[in-house]
């Protein structure tokens, strides 16, 4: 009797199973079809009137109209790939500190690690004079701004063991801390450095190149494999770090190295288009509203997600009053100050 019972719970857990994998999968190929669509939508967004399959050939410079290969390529396109590689990075790195920091309310923007990037990235401007030079010094000086953040976040969740909500408020002092720094350098700075800092403020997905674009994509790639190959780790780490450890993961050295590519991924895309806020919170929680906290489908989903998100959120800013471009970044805070009021609602009845 109880090896029947058994059979027939094992039956039920495996048909719970095929039907999450289904449901799962099926969201994915929703997401992929809706950020194509979005692609193809921002592909025909703009005051050059164009047909799409003339646009689609001016992506491989084989329209009939060379205007029209010049706008695709030095235009529309770039401006697509970066949306993407920005909001698919951003969303990724959501995803990735929720998991290792075991905090819903994690993310890039949250814990004041891109402020911590834009202070570095003003700072290198202003106080080191690189606003007109090219090279890797103010993502680097980026960088350095939000791995100090990050050791801070560290500090206060390893050794001192303070809560998820103390983290995140931590982060909204850290945020303010390094907001009010970077409004001090811009007091300072003279008209041609407010006119690059305002720039990081305000965020910008058209002023990049391929070069940039091919950077990002790097940074980006690695990060997604990383994760990728880790993803069974960060399934563990939801039992708990004596589970995780049981199992023969590094629980230390993962959350280290995650945070690391963390930090080193948005101040990368915060250097490049700067400070876009609450993707990286915004797409993770809407794929886990569907998927769960499996991070097999949630890593994929966090990254179509985010991209989706971004490059949305670019189209609306470029066509509610086109011809003017609205700034992103205030996009993307109206999209995820609401989200992030209601995640913080609903924590506090859990309580």
């Amino acid at each position: 009797m109880n090896s029947v019972s058994s059979n027939l719970e094992n039956n039920n857990l495996d048909a719970l199973y095929r039907k999450n994998k289904v449901k799962s999968i099926s969201f994915l190929i929703f997401l992929g079809g809706l950020l194509l669509g979005t692609v193809l939508l921002s592909l025909c967004s703009g005051s050059y009137d164009t047909p799409l399959w003339e646009l689609i050939k001016g992506i491989f410079g084989q329209a009939s109209d060379r205007r029209v290969n010049l706008v695709v390529q030095n235009m529309r396109l770039p401006r697509i790939c970066t949306a993407l590689l920005a909001g698919g990075g951003l969303g990724l790195v959501g995803c990735v500190l929720q998991a290792v920091l075991r905090n819903p309310l994690a993310s890039a923007s949250t814990l004041g690690v891109s402020q911590g990037a834009t202070f570095g990235a003003a700072f290198a401007i202003v106080v080191l004079g690189m606003g007109s030079t090219t090279g890797f010094g103010i993502p680097l000086c980026a960088f350095l701004g939000s791995i100090a953040v990050a050791l801070v976040i560290l500090g206060l969740s390893r050794f001192r063991q303070v809560s998820p909500e103390g983290i995140v408020l931590a982060g909204v002092a850290i945020s303010s801390m390094f907001t009010g720094a970077t409004t001090l350098i811009q007091y300072f700075a003279d008209e041609v450095e407010l006119s690059a800092l305002v720039f990081w403020t305000f965020g910008d997905l058209g002023s990049t190149g391929w070069k940039d674009i091919g950077i990002m994509g790097i940074v980006v790639a690695v990060l997604c494999v990383y994760c990728i190959c880790h993803r069974w780790d960060y399934n563990a780490l939801l039992s708990g770090e004596e589970t995780a450890v049981s199992l023969g993961i590094n629980v230390k050295g993962l959350i280290l190295v995650n945070m690391v590519l963390c930090c080193l991924t948005s101040s990368v895309i915060v250097s490049h288009v700067g400070l876009i806020s609450f993707i990286g919170l915004v797409a993770p929680h809407i794929v886990r509203m569907v998927v769960g906290n499996n991070h097999v489908y949630l890593i994929p989903g966090s990254i179509l997600g985010g991209a989706a998100l971004l490059l949305l959120g670019d189209l609306f800013a470029r066509t509610v009053i086109s011809p003017v471009i609205l700034p992103i970044g205030a996009i993307t805070s109206f999209l995820g100050g609401p989200l992030f009021l209601y995640l913080l609602f609903k924590g506090g009845k859990r309580q």
